[in-house]
């Protein structure tokens, strides 16, 4: 029965150990408790069956242990539980500059303080104000492009 318990330990502390390194990196609780139960393992196991038990828990620990991480952190091992889809979408289709010019004019759609949405030709864009702010349905022009952003200033 006392074998029963020093193979249990040495299982949760493989057990914990793992989880320590796949998911919780880092020194935490699964550090700890694989230390925890590789301690009471090695405990029990000169306690009960002496020097000689003792030293072989040990080395068994110290082996398993080694496997375990090799195996643990290998590419490979872990693709298969991986995610393999590709997302090849983007949050817009079309750049705003490809699709727009400069002197285009619009509506704003929401204020823009500095960033909000205008309307042009139908179509909505995020949009940036070059100066003060901009309350909604004030009639906008084009000035320019940043990243997915149209830069706009008020038409007077």
């Amino acid at each position: 029965m006392e074998l029963f318990y020093v193979v249990l330990l040495v299982f949760f502390g493989l057990l914990f150990l793992v989880a320590e390194l796949i998911l919780l990196p880092g020194v935490s609780v699964g550090a700890i408790l694989a230390m925890v139960s590789y301690g009471g393992a090695i405990y029990l196991s000169f306690r009960d069956f002496g020097t000689v038990g003792g030293v072989t828990v040990i080395v068994v620990i110290l082996l398993v242990s080694l496997v375990a991480v090799v195996v643990s952190l290998r590419a490979k091992t872990w693709q298969r539980f991986s995610l393999r889809q590709e997302i090849r979408s983007s949050s817009m289709p079309v750049m705003p500059a490809e699709e727009l010019r400069i002197g285009d004019r619009g509506t704003t759609l929401s204020r823009l303080s500095p960033m909000g949405k205008v309307e042009i030709d139908g179509k909505v864009y995020e949009a940036k104000s070059t100066g003060a702010y901009v309350d909604p349905r004030c009639e906008v022009e084009v000035v320019g492009f940043e990243n997915f952003s149209v830069i706009v200033k008020i038409v007077k």
